[in-house]
C-alpha cells in the first residue's frame, strides 16, 4: 500500500486502543499489532521514513487494514497474543518451538484413566503439562501409581456397565493398586480424591499425600498392625525421597515464574523457570525471531504471555530481567537486585547463556536438521560414558555373516552425527581366509577398510564398534597395529547377547543404562549392520545357489556360470533369453549345451 492510498483511509481509523490487522493481496493475515491509539500507530508505518528494511517490506505487502477496538491497551495485548497464536502471521514475533511435548491426560470418563500422551485432543479431557522432560513425566506417573490407587485398565466403566456387573476385579485390585471401581467397590467421589492427589504431585506438591500416609501410619501403629505400618512407612520414605530430588530453591518463595532473555544473532533466546512451592518444577528454553526488530522488552513481553499460557501457569508473580507491560490483572512483575529471587534470575540467565552456547556448537558441527540436532546430547553422553577423547560424530560398525559354514561375508555401516550415512556403507567378500574363521575375517576386513581410508587420506571415525566378543575385538586391534593406527580411533567390542561393551585389554565390561539414549543408538547401529549384512549375505547365497544350479549343466564351469548370472541376473531370464543373446555372452558351444539341458529338464 502506498502512502497516498493510506491518506485516504487514515481518517477512518479509530483513535481508541485496540488491535490492527494487515492483510496481503491474497487476503492472508501477515501482521497483527496492538496500539494505545490505533490511528497514530498505523500511521507511523506510512509516515516514518526511518523504519527498517523489514518494516518497509511489510508495508509494501499491505493490501487491506482492519481493526478491533478494545477497552484498554491491556485487552489489546491479550487479543494480539491470541491472534498471533492462532494465525502465526509472517511478520509477527515467532517462537521457534515446534517440539511435541508430553502431557499427563485425565480422560473425561466416569472413572478417568490417567496416562502419558503427546497429542492434545479437544474431547473435554484434562491435560496436565506440557512437560519438557519425558523422563520426569514417566517418573511422576510411576510415583503416582505407587501412591494413588487409580485404575490402569481400558474397560468402559460407565455406571450402566458397572450396574450390569459386566466386569470383575483384576490382579491390580488384589495387589492393592486399584480399589475395584469396575465392580462398584469404589465410588466416583472417592476416585476423585485420588485424582486430586495426582494433580498435587504433578505440581510438585507431595504434602497432601505425605500427610495422608502419616495419618495411616499413626492408625496402624496404634492398632499394633506393624506389618501394614511398615508398608506405609516405605511408601512415605519413597515420596519424601522423590521430593528431595527436586531442585528446592526456598520454601518461602511460594509459586512464581522466572524469565530471562539474551540476544543471539538476529534472534533472542528466552529461558523460563516455573517455581511451585519453592521448587523448580519446569525449565524451558525457546528461540524467538523478531521479524520487525522489536525491542527486547517487546519480545520478552510476548514470550512471557505465550509461555505462561502454554505451560498453564497461574503464578501471581513474575520475576523478570526486563520490565513487562500488559500483564494479567493480579500479576506482579519483580526485577530483583539481590536475594533469593535475584539468584533465581541469575540461574535463568545461566540456562539461557548455555542454550546459546549449545546452538553455536551445533552450528559449528553442522547439525542443522532437527533429527541430527537432537542427537548431539546423546553423542556427548556417549563420549562421557565411554571415556572417548573426541565426540563420536563418525562411528563405524563391523559384523561377519555366514550360513552353515558357507558364503562368509562382512558388512560395515557408518553413522555420522548420530544418523546413518548410507553412502559410506560397505560390503566385503572375504578374500584371504579359507573356511569359516570369524577372527581372521574381522582382521581382514578392518585392515582393508582403514588401509583404503589411509591411502585416500580420508577422515577416520572416532569410534569403531566390533559386533562380537573379545576375540573379534583383538583381531581388529591387530589390524590397526599393522596399519600404525593405534590411538587414532577407539575400538570397542559389543557382546552379542548381554550388550556389554569391551575395551581391549580390560577384564571388566562397561554396561550403559538399559534404556539410555546412548545404548539405544548403539543398538540401532548394531541392528543396522545386521540388516545390511544379512541382506548382502542372502543375495550371495541366492546367487551361489543359482551358480551351483548352472554348474550342473555338463560342460559349464563356475566362471561361465557367474558370467551368465552377472549378465542375465537370474536363471529364469537365462531360460527365456534367445540364442543370439546367450552366444554374445558365452559363445555358441555354451548356448547349445544350455538348450539341450533346459529341454531335457523341461521334459523330465
Amino acid at each position: 500500500m502506498l502512502a497516498d492510498d493510506f491518506k485516504i483511509i487514515a481518517p477512518t481509523l479509530p483513535t481508541e486502543p485496540g488491535i490492527y490487522k494487515y492483510y496481503d493481496e491474497f487476503n492472508t493475515l501477515i501482521y497483527v499489532g496492538k496500539a494505545k491509539h490505533i490511528r497514530k500507530r498505523v500511521s507511523s508505518y506510512f509516515t516514518n521514513k526511518n523504519v527498517n528494511y523489514k518494516t518497509q517490506e511489510l508495508v509494501k505487502r499491505i493490501a487491506q487494514i482492519t481493526f478491533t477496538i478494545t477497552n484498554s491497551e491491556q485487552d489489546a495485548f491479550f487479543l494480539e497474543n491470541a491472534l498471533i497464536k492462532e494465525y502465526q502471521p509472517k511478520y509477527n514475533i515467532n517462537l521457534k518451538d515446534d517440539k511435541t511435548y508430553p502431557y499427563i491426560v485425565i480422560k473425561k470418563e466416569a472413572f478417568p484413566r490417567v496416562f502419558l500422551t503427546r497429542k492434545k485432543i479437544r474431547d473435554g479431557s484434562e491435560y496436565l503439562g506440557p512437560f519438557t522432560n519425558v523422563v520426569l513425566v514417566r517418573e511422576m506417573l510411576y510415583l503416582v501409581r505407587n501412591h494413588v490407587q487409580l485404575r490402569t485398565c481400558k474397560l468402559a466403566l460407565s455406571p450402566a456397565n458397572i450396574a450390569k456387573q459386566k466386569f470383575k476385579v483384576c490382579l491390580e485390585y488384589h495387589l492393592g493398586n486399584c480399589k475395584g471401581p469396575c465392580q462398584g467397590l469404589q465410588t466416583q467421589d472417592d476416585y476423585q480424591i485420588g485424582l486430586q492427589y495426582l494433580r498435587q504431585i504433578v505440581k510438585g506438591n507431595t504434602k497432601p499425600v505425605a500427610d495422608y500416609y502419616k495419618q495411616q501410619l499413626e492408625q496402624y501403629v496404634e492398632a499394633l498392625n506393624f506389618e501394614k505400618a511398615a508398608m506405609v512407612k516405605a511408601k512415605l520414605d519413597q515420596l519424601l525421597k522423590y521430593k528431595a530430588k527436586s531442585t528446592i530453591v526456598s520454601a518461602h518463595l511460594g509459586s512464581l515464574d522466572v524469565f530471562s532473555i539474551i540476544k543471539h544473532g538476529n534472534d533472542a533466546l528466552v529461558n523460563y523457570l516455573m517455581i511451585y512451592d519453592g521448587t523448580i518444577v519446569q525449565t524451558h528454553n525457546t528461540k524467538v525471531t523478531a521479524v520487525l526488530e522489536e525491542t527486547m522488552e517487546d519480545i520478552l513481553t510476548t514470550a512471557v504471555a505465550l509461555l505462561r499460557e502454554k505451560f498453564n501457569s497461574d503464578a501471581k508473580e513474575i520475576v523478570s530481567l526486563l520490565p513487562l507491560n500488559n500483564c494479567a490483572d493480579g500479576v506482579t512483575v519483580t526485577i530483583p537486585l539481590a536475594g533469593a529471587k535475584k539468584d533465581l534470575l541469575d540461574l535463568s540467565l545461566k540456562n539461557a547463556t548455555y542454550f546459546s552456547y549449545e546452538i553455536k556448537q551445533k552450528q559449528m558441527l553442522h547439525l542443522t536438521t532437527d533429527t541430527e540436532t537432537s542427537m548431539l546430547p546423546v553423542l556427548q553422553k556417549m563420549q562421557t560414558d565411554l571415556f572417548l577423547n573426541e565426540l563420536p560424530l563418525h562411528i563405524e560398525c563391523f559384523d561377519n555373516s555366514n550360513f552353515q559354514g558357507s558364503y562368509p561375508v562382512s558388512a560395515m555401516v557408518c553413522f555420522k552425527n548420530g544418523m546413518p550415512s548410507k553412502a559410506d556403507y560397505r560390503h566385503y567378500k572375504v578374500k584371504t581366509v579359507v573356511g569359516i574363521n570369524d577372527f581372521a575375517t574381522m582382521q581382514e576386513v578392518v585392515t582393508r577398510r582403514y588401509k583404503r581410508l589411509t591411502d585416500e587420506n580420508a577422515s577416520l571415525p572416532q569410534l569403531v564398534i566390533i559386533d562380537g566378543g573379545k576375540g573379534q575385538l583383538s583381531s581388529a586391534v591387530e589390524a590397526l597395529k599393522s596399519l600404525n593406527l593405534i590411538g587414532k580411533m577407539t575400538l570397542i567390542g559389543l557382546a552379542k547377547n548381554e550388550e556389554e561393551i569391551f575395551f581391549t585389554g580390560d577384564t571388566q565390561s562397561v554396561k550403559l543404562g538399559y534404556n539410555s539414549n546412548e545404548l539405544r543408538l548403539i543398538r540401532r547401529i548394531r541392528d543396522e549392520v545386521h540388516r545390511f549384512g544379512i541382506t548382502f549375505h542372502r543375495n550371495i547365497r541366492s546367487k551361489g545357489a543359482l551358480t551351483n544350479s548352472l554348474e550342473n549343466v555338463p560342460g559349464i564351469g563356475k566362471n561361465t556360470a557367474e558370467k551368465l548370472l552377472k549378465h542375465f541376473k537370474s536363471l529364469k531370464k537365462i531360460k527365456e533369453a534367445n540364442a543370439e543373446d546367450i552366444i554374445k555372452v558365452a559363445g555358441k558351444s555354451i548356448n547349445n549345451k544350455l538348450q539341450v539341458y533346459f529341454k531335457e529338464e523341461g521334459g523330465s
